[in-house]
């Protein structure tokens, strides 16, 4: 008897679902889904109590306390961003200001998340054009929105910095306002390199709108807020840290804080070592299916944008601050040491903790120096002789995606 093929087969048995298949020219194949102890927790049950945290949980608010902006940097701030959100809104409906051609104003960025750190009192907002932008029309848009914040009868002075993206306004307060331009998604096709803004500048820009849509629907918890400042703080301090963008440090806060097998929120004390036990088990490693984007299509992961080096990195860091946790230092990782004791550079230098001694641990992933053999080799000897006076340079292929799919 003939045997049909199994329902959702498609493409044959032995066929990987679309977002198991790398993009064209990608080394690493998704192959797993990295391990996850929360998730598993099932299936390797306690066989002693759990340890008293109250110390460490207290110690993590006690820092998030700390990087939570005052209330006159967040007032200054919000000063800011209402006048400039105003003079933008009256700007769309002005008759005169019809050729600057604006869509819509939205808040972006930390300030819009509620996860601004302290002495950063910066605000983002995405504008959205209704043509493709100029340099001259964001320069056209910036000095109008630094004339009428000045016609609002005050003597204090708005500097104003106009950039390929867009313009920075600050406030006498400190406070400053970062305006992000786009256009409409069904422009971005006509983009003329020569004449426009570079259309990266613009998808970006569209991006953060998709973000603080998400994480407004989705990560809004107090607990996710709390790691998403801890982990913006862990980046600045931790050089293997450094390649987490604030998008990947909001993905991994979200994950690690609400999703679980109970559907509930996680205390902030477990959420933040399973933060560090998914970087260490490879999160955001090559072959790991890591985080889907939730903002992209195409089943984009998150980390395709980090090179190889900051993958390896972010990996071999959170595998030592791991240990350094599990050994009871959470106060040197967060930086709550006692005063006139120098810090330890836990990532970097070898600590002991109760006895037992961390070693940092070593990269795994070198660069390579050669180039390697790319299509078109034995095209002759003088191609031979060029691309090995090129050895130097860095491969392409050596680079995973660095910029997501729209």
């Amino acid at each position: 008897m003939r045997r049909g093929r199994a329902r959702g087969m498609r493409g044959g048995p032995g066929r990987m679902p679309p977002y198991m298949r790398g993009p064209p020219g990608q080394k690493f194949v998704v192959s797993h889904s990295t391990f996850d102890p929360v998730m598993a927790d099932s299936f390797f049950p306690r066989t002693t109590p759990a340890s008293d945290e109250t110390a460490f949980t207290q110690a993590l608010l006690k820092r998030n306390q700390e990087l939570t902006p005052n209330g006159q940097e967040q007032a200054a701030v919000q000063n800011l961003v209402t006048k400039v959100t105003t003079v933008l809104d009256n700007l769309i409906v002005t008759p005169d200001a019809a050729d600057l051609g604006l869509e819509e104003v939205r808040a972006v960025g930390s300030f819009k998340k509620g996860t601004m750190l302290l002495g950063h009192p910066v605000a983002d907002l995405a504008v959205i054009l209704k043509k493709l932008p100029t340099e001259s029309m964001i320069l056209a848009l910036a000095t109008r929105v630094q004339k009428s914040l000045k016609e609002e009868g005050s003597t204090a002075e708005y500097p104003m910095q106009a950039n390929e993206g867009g313009f920075n306004i600050s406030s006498p307060e400190g406070a400053l306002v970062r305006v992000l331009i786009t256009t409409l998604p069904k422009n971005l096709q006509a983009t003329d390199p020569a004449q426009h803004v570079d259309v990266k500048l613009l998808e970006g820009a569209l991006a953060t709108i998709r973000h603080a849509r998400w994480f407004e629907e989705n990560a809004f918890h107090t607990s996710t807020r709390m790691l998403v400042r801890l982990f913006k703080d862990l980046r600045k301090r931790f050089t293997g840290l450094q390649g987490l963008t604030p998008w990947l440090i909001d993905l991994l806060a979200h994950r690690a804080a609400m999703v679980s097998t109970s559907r509930q929120p996680l205390p902030v004390n477990i959420a933040f070592r399973r933060a560090f036990q998914l970087l260490s088990s490879g999160l955001f490693l090559p072959g790991s299916l890591g985080i889907i984007d939730p903002c992209e299509s195409g089943n984009v992961r998150a980390h395709s944008v980090l090179s190889l080096e900051e993958q390896d990195a972010i990996a071999t860091c959170a595998q030592t601050l791991l240990r350094c946790l599990n050994h009871g230092a959470y106060n040197e990782i967060l930086s709550l040491g006692q005063e006139g004791i120098p810090q330890v550079a836990l990532d970097t230098e070898v600590s002991s903790w109760g006895g037992v001694i961390v070693t940092p641990g070593q990269k795994a992933y070198e660069k390579q120096q050669e180039q390697e053999d790319e299509e078109g080799e034995g095209e002759g000897d003088d191609d031979e002789e060029e691309s090995a006076d090129t050895s130097g340079q860095e491969p392409a292929e050596e680079k995973m995606e660095t910029s997501q799919e729209s």
